[in-house]
């Protein structure tokens, strides 16, 4: 049997319509910028790096700074994971290092911008979200009023919250094995795995389950249904809706969402027929959801991830070529969401992966 690659995410879809348009074609026509949760202080024993990399996978930078700086690799800390084929902006941190001696550090595809101390180390997610500048090769002139129309709707409604192809590894290898993982001996497995892949591969189950569930609920992201756990934005709590009709005014103002599962087992159960749909997206893949249970690593733990998340400032313009877009997105959120909303064909497993 072949490996089961990862299902292909279907756009809500707005009544603008879609235009063709290709993105990635050089580096700079993908670029993303962190937004840090806050400033660093200027003092401490922890040294943040604000780098830009060009056509790098941000933990090929970890590996190239080490390098140069002379230092294990695990004692540099990320916010998050940044596209390779693209040109980022992020902050990166390392104990015990002189801001002065990183200050102006390049490499053939990096830079540090700039140097400067805090008291904590950075952690995965430690971040608010990421700004994104993308130019969409291509596009006709025509297509800037569709961009616009698009952009709006999602800064209104939201964007499906879909994982993005990276999620899932090389050609969505990743997801292939992790079901592996599940339906073998996981002990076993960890056994052959480092402990990064091992977290890895069973995280590409977790989005697939999740992804399902979005598209089955592609049309109702924002609306509560009875049974349904919702997430509350400013501070990511989630609680089970007792009244619908009360909770959607907060659902209007964009406070609240409905959530989806990433399975494990400290991940709150949903009820009705919401808790069915969520059971049937573990069933198409074989599973129960138990397969998740005293997993080695204490990996894949299980959480709720909104449904939809907000688009913030939205733009889009003519350039030579075709369209530039710009927009942010919360920590966690993939731009290929909003770019799946406009473009007739958005490009999905490409080669050029993290």
């Amino acid at each position: 049997m072949p490996p089961l690659k990862p299902t292909r995410p279907v756009p809500r879809g707005s009544s603008a319509g879609f235009f063709a348009g290709r993105y990635k074609t050089e580096f700079e026509d993908f670029v993303v910028e962190e937004v840090p949760a806050y400033e660093p202080s200027g003092q401490g024993e922890h040294t943040w790096l604000w780098v830009e990399k060009r056509g790098l996978s941000t933990l090929d930078l970890v590996h190239e700074l080490a390098a140069a700086l002379d230092r294990d690799e695990r004692h540099f800390g990320v916010a998050g994971l940044k596209d390779a084929r693209a040109i980022s902006r992020q902050w990166l941190s390392i104990d015990n290092v002189d801001p002065a001696r990183c200050a102006g550090l390049a490499g053939e595809r990096f830079r540090v911008l700039r140097a400067t101390r805090h008291g904590n180390k950075l952690r995965l997610g430690h971040l608010r979200g990421n700004r994104f500048d993308i130019v969409l090769r291509g596009a006709a002139p025509g297509d800037l009023t569709i961009a616009e129309q698009v952009l709006d709707d999602c800064s209104r409604r939201g964007v499906p919250n879909y994982f993005g192809e990276q999620r899932f590894g090389k050609r969505g290898a990743n997801l292939q094995k992790g079901l592996d993982v599940l339906h073998g001996d996981p002990r076993q497995a960890a056994r052959r795995m480092p402990r990064r892949v091992f977290g890895l591969v069973l995280s590409a189950v977790q989005s697939e389950v999740f992804n399902r569930v979005v598209m089955a609920r592609r049309d109702t992201l924002d609306r509560l249904l009875p049974g349904d756990l919702a997430f509350l934005h400013k501070n990511g709590a989630v609680f089970p809706v007792v009244d619908v009709d009360k909770e959607m005014a907060r659902v209007e103002r964009f406070e609240l969402s409905p959530s989806g599962p990433m399975p494990g087992p400290d991940m709150l159960q949903p009820s009705g027929e919401v808790l069915q749909l969520e059971q049937q997206a573990l069933r198409e893949l074989s599973l129960t959801g138990e397969e998740f249970r005293d997993l080695p690593f204490r990996v894949a733990r299980g959480e709720r991830r909104p449904l939809r998340v907000p688009v913030g400032e939205a733009k889009a313009s003519l350039v030579e070529g075709g369209l530039r877009v710009g927009f942010t997105l919360p920590k966690g959120a993939y731009a290929t969401a909003v770019l799946r909303e406009m473009l007739a064909e958005a490009i999905w497993f490409r080669d050029e992966q993290e």
